[in-house]
């Protein structure tokens, strides 16, 4: 390709290029890299392919427009601080951490999703397919969702929640994003733990709302600290992970969750309930608890959970439920935000849990995400004992370290990316100042146990550049 490139000045531009055959026959290379060659050559913009007629240098582009002066921005962007109001800061730094794919090579710690190895991807595909074939598949889904799905994701919530209360989303985040703005008026203050989820507190500051952070220990919020808070601001809306949070792994104790509820009936304030990975269970867990709202007959709980998790980044089907009125506003929000989920996602959904294929998928993923974490657990232990995490979940896909009195994770997630793993800093999990530097270590996005090995080898070497240990 290099020497094709050079080349090209013999030219004129719009002059035809060698057909691919001569190409072969000159560069004794295979039809496979000629075509890879043109290709990248248009990608570039130097040479232009037509089907039948062959390639063409590429005609010099246009001189780009006079860029404008979009300074003015800066003072239309900064209207609600001028108008004394909560700043809606649309930072999306900490969400990206674990959407982004790393540079190849690089142990993948800081991704949110299982890797393409333990995606269902044949039964998605097989569910997809049998879908489109659905009659009427490709027309409109009702408003709310298929009453079927419904139907599904109300069972799976159970206690008092029936489908007619369910609302089918586009995926956990859509789900959490229409809940806050049907709950909080912006400038009000929201109930979050801390440390909780970014893409969360994303969501709040986005629609200028303020988070306050409620600490959780390793039985979940803690609820004396949740009374202070609801009486020390006034909220009205209080969000947590119950079960596996994210990013502690926490599970809220069973003497905890009436208390929860109750200390929110009391505030006249709403709990929402992001249930996001009850599906990545590991084996070794036993039984578990009920969502929260399926123990509540107030309406105080508006329930968020997901099938992206279980399954791939690109399944974003959710669901959002909640007793009494207060549905008609999150069905309103949800309609003139996206109108539906399109309806052969919501087919395939619908063929994906009712195959045989589902329950042998969260079967195989329960055991492999306890071997996974095992392995990472033991790597730690045996190479890093001083930040091996105490508390070890048995359920979601990631552990939580605490680094050592004094030491900088922003230094150290540098220092791991160079040595070729990467990681998640600590530091966006936190809406106030955190008490200690921690970083979180995902071990669903990488390809298999000998790659967690290598990757905690590799933070191994980082560590002492980091904080000198």
């Amino acid at each position: 390709m290099t020497v094709l490139r050079r080349e090209l000045d013999r030219y004129s531009p719009g002059g035809k290029l060698p057909s691919s055959r001569a190409l072969v026959d000159r560069f004794r290379v295979s039809p496979v890299t000629v075509s890879r060659a043109l290709a990248q050559l248009a990608a570039e913009g130097l040479v232009v392919t037509r089907p039948g007629a062959g390639a063409f240098r590429a005609r010099p582009r246009p001189s780009a427009a006079p860029t404008g002066d979009t300074s003015w921005q800066e003072v239309a962007l900064s209207a609600d601080v001028a108008a004394d109001l909560v700043p809606r800061s649309v930072d999306a730094s900490g969400v990206l951490v674990s959407l982004a794919a790393p540079p190849p090579g690089v142990v993948e710690f800081n991704g949110g999703y299982l890797h393409p190895s333990l995606q269902p991807e044949r039964a998605m595909a097989a569910a997809l397919a049998r879908a489109g074939r659905r009659p009427g598949a490709w027309g409109r889904p009702p408003m709310e969702g298929l009453p079927e799905l419904r139907e599904w994701f109300a069972r799976g919530i159970g206690g008092a929640i029936t489908a007619a209360e369910v609302l089918i989303t586009a995926g956990g985040q859509s789900a959490l994003a229409t809940a806050l703005r049907a709950l909080a008026p912006p400038g009000s203050p929201v109930l979050v733990e801390s440390p909780t989820y970014p893409g969360m507190l994303a969501i709040a500051r986005a629609a200028g709302l303020r988070p306050v952070p409620v600490p959780v220990d390793t039985d979940g919020v803690r609820p004396a600290l949740l009374a202070d808070a609801f009486r020390a601001t006034g909220a009205r809306v209080f969000v947590c992970q119950p079960l596996f949070q994210n990013p502690t792994g926490a599970v809220l104790a069973p003497e905890r969750r009436g208390e929860v509820l109750r200390i929110a009936r009391a505030a006249g304030a709403f709990v929402v309930e992001d249930d996001f990975v009850r599906r990545l269970v590991h084996e070794d867990a036993g039984p578990l608890p009920a969502p929260l709202a399926a123990d509540d007959p107030d309406g105080v709980v508006v329930h968020v959970c997901s099938l992206t998790k279980a399954t791939s980044p690109s399944f974003r089907v959710s669901a959002l439920a909640a007793h009494g009125p207060v549905l008609d506003r999150l069905r309103a929000i949800q309609i003139v935000d996206t109108f539906f989920v399109p309806r052969p996602l919501q087919e395939a959904a619908l063929e994906l849990v009712g195959s045989p294929a589902w329950p042998r998928h969260l079967r195989a993923v329960s055991a492999e995400l306890k071997a996974r974490r095992d392995a990472m657990t033991s790597a730690l232990r045996r190479r890093l004992p001083a930040i091996c995490p105490a508390h070890i979940p048995s359920g979601g896909y990631h552990l939580w370290p605490r680094l050592p009195e004094g030491a900088d994770e922003t230094a150290l997630t540098t220092a791991a990316l160079r040595a070729g793993v990467a990681i998640t800093p600590g530091r966006p999990y936190f809406s106030a100042e955190p008490p200690a530097a921690h970083f979180r270590l995902s071990f669903a996005a990488v390809a298999n146990v000998g790659e967690i090995e290598e990757g905690v080898r590799r933070l191994s070497t980082a560590c002492p550049r980091a904080w000198g240990g």
